[in-house]
């Protein structure tokens, strides 16, 4: 019989230590211990997979994941969308306490809540009827008295945390509470009962000038609709050096008294590498247009223009570039102009449409004054080689009396609209009479390079002889008719609360007019 023997050789230096590491490796697979125990890279770099959501979600799994979830490089941008409600004030503290001092890109907007369900801001000159229209008017004003100390209270907790932020790079503010500036009466009213001495409007102000100063890579800066925040001397705190590479510059505030604008032609001389401009129309001067046409300026790209009644009410459109002026449209051969127009009379209308103006988009939102078939038929002769997008929307409260564009006209405005504007993609009606055979007109003349056609169901009307036609329903017969000449399914808006460009007017001009800018 053989015996085998074994007999233990000595272990080489380090070896038992190899083995016990072994063991502890074996032992942790052993645990599963995976979540708790990755390092921090890695669980950054499993963040960096994942949808803001996700990594909210992912980071309750335990408190180390948590700390990784705010590593500055996961959020490079922030986007935030707040309800002027005192609910979003501990959540806003947070974020901002966590990613202020870091981001690069900070969008935010503010929106107030609609309060007066079935009714408008103050001094609408709504009847309550009855004896509690004074309770009414009373509860009313309490409201939107607790909206403004709130929105104070939250633009604040946005600038003191980003005011030393170096690092940013574009930075954008909208605050869409021009429900309450109804009348222009919010600042004399309201605002002087919620900030009796103007400390808080002040210091506001005062941050908004202390984190221009303190930029050092700013090259997108954008504020619209915010209740004083922008004053004429904000843009003398910009360095030389950041407003010489600033490439995005939009200010856009109806709130400004009397003749007052937010920026001059001569502090528009430093910014000569601007290549998108949004300004409130009557501040954009013929002076300014010459600045824009000098040698040492970069090509303007993107030029978007507020016409809003306030302004033409308290400021003069003598001012305005004229057709020699708009020669900037030759300095830059890819310039494109955005129009919005609140409320405005035709006469001034026929003022500002300049046949030189390279205009792509228009919007006009009316709750007074309509607009007329002589306009829309100028614009679809004068911008057929741009239009893209046209919006009509009238916010009337007789439904029965919606303006009709083709009275009095061989040809319907709109259809020709369609067929001159041979690069029109969006149109979008509410508050004006459009026949059903003209709607199926301008399907047909665009076909399927009309993209968005948003025409509400009480818009639409259909003559006598559709009607007539008991073989042929006549609302079966225009879907399918327009479905086929767009060459993709559509039907008309049946609820128009759905249609945010006429429930939101503002943030859908701020947000069109962000993309229009950052489509170059």
């Amino acid at each position: 019989m053989l015996l085998f023997l074994s007999v233990p050789q000595p272990r080489p230096p380090g070896a038992r230590t190899r083995a016990r590491a072994s063991r502890s490796r074996m032992a942790l697979c052993g645990q599963a211990a995976g979540a708790a125990s990755l390092p921090s890279e890695l669980i950054v770099h499993i963040f960096s997979f994942l949808s803001a959501p996700d990594r909210l979600r992912a980071s309750a799994s335990c408190s180390h994941w948590r700390e990784c979830l705010f590593y500055p490089a996961l959020w490079p941008q922030l986007r935030i969308s707040l309800r002027v409600s005192p609910a979003e004030q501990p959540r806003l503290e947070f974020l901002m306490r966590k990613c202020g001092w870091f981001v690069r890109e900070l969008r935010v907007e503010f929106a107030a809540e609609n309060y007066l369900s079935g009714g408008g801001g103050p001094g609408d000159g709504a009847d309550t009827g009855g004896g509690g229209e004074e309770v009414e008017a009373l509860q009313l004003s309490t409201r939107w008295l607790e909206v403004l100390h709130t929105y104070l209270e939250l633009v604040l907790c946005v600038l003191v945390s980003i005011r030393n932020n170096r690092n940013l790079q574009k930075f954008s503010l909208f605050g869409d509470i021009s429900v309450l500036q109804q009348q222009g009466s919010l600042s004399n009213t309201y605002l002087s009962k919620v900030d009796p001495d103007g400390k808080k409007i002040k210091q506001i102000q005062q941050l908004f000038e202390e984190i221009l100063s303190n930029s050092r890579q700013l090259r997108w800066l954008s504020c619209g609709f915010m209740l004083e925040i922008v004053t004429p001397t904000s843009l003398s705190s910009l360095s030389n050096s950041i407003a010489n590479t600033m490439e995005h510059l939009s200010l856009l505030d109806n709130n400004i008294p009397g003749n007052s604008t937010l920026i001059t032609a001569v502090e528009l001389e430093r910014f000569v590498n601007l290549c998108s401009l949004a300004l409130d129309f009557c501040d954009f001067t013929a002076e300014m247009a010459r600045v824009l046409t000098d040698s040492n300026h970069v090509p303007l790209q993107r030029l978007s223009l507020l016409v809003h009644n306030v302004s033409v009410m308290h400021k003069s459109l003598d001012n305005m570039p004229n057709d020699e002026h708009w020669a900037l449209s030759r300095k830059s051969t890819g310039l494109r102009v955005y129009i919005m127009a609140f409320d405005i009379k035709s006469e001034d209308m026929l003022k500002i449409l300049k046949p030189s103006i390279p205009l792509e988009r228009i919007h006009f939102d009316s709750y007074i004054t309509c607009v007329s078939g002589a306009i829309v038929d100028l614009i679809s002769r004068q911008y057929d080689k741009f239009l893209s997008h046209f919006i009509l929307m009238n916010d009337v409260i007789d439904t029965s009396g919606f303006p009709d564009l083709s009275d009095n006209r061989n040809e319907d405005p709109l259809v020709l609209l369609a067929w001159r504007c041979t690069k029109l993609s969006l149109l979008a009606i509410h508050g004006y009479t459009v026949w059903a055979h003209n709607l199926i007109a301008i399907a047909r003349l665009r076909g399927p390079d009309l993209k968005v056609l948003e025409v509400t169901e009480e818009s639409i009307d259909f003559d006598q002889g559709e009607l007539a036609d008991q073989d042929v329903d006549p609302v079966h017969n225009l879907i399918e008719q327009v479905s086929l000449g767009l060459g993709q399914p559509w039907h008309a808006v049946m609820d128009i609360e759905s249609l945010s460009v006429f429930t939101e007017p503002n943030r859908h001009f701020y947000r069109e007019m962000q993309s229009f800018s950052e489509g170059i």
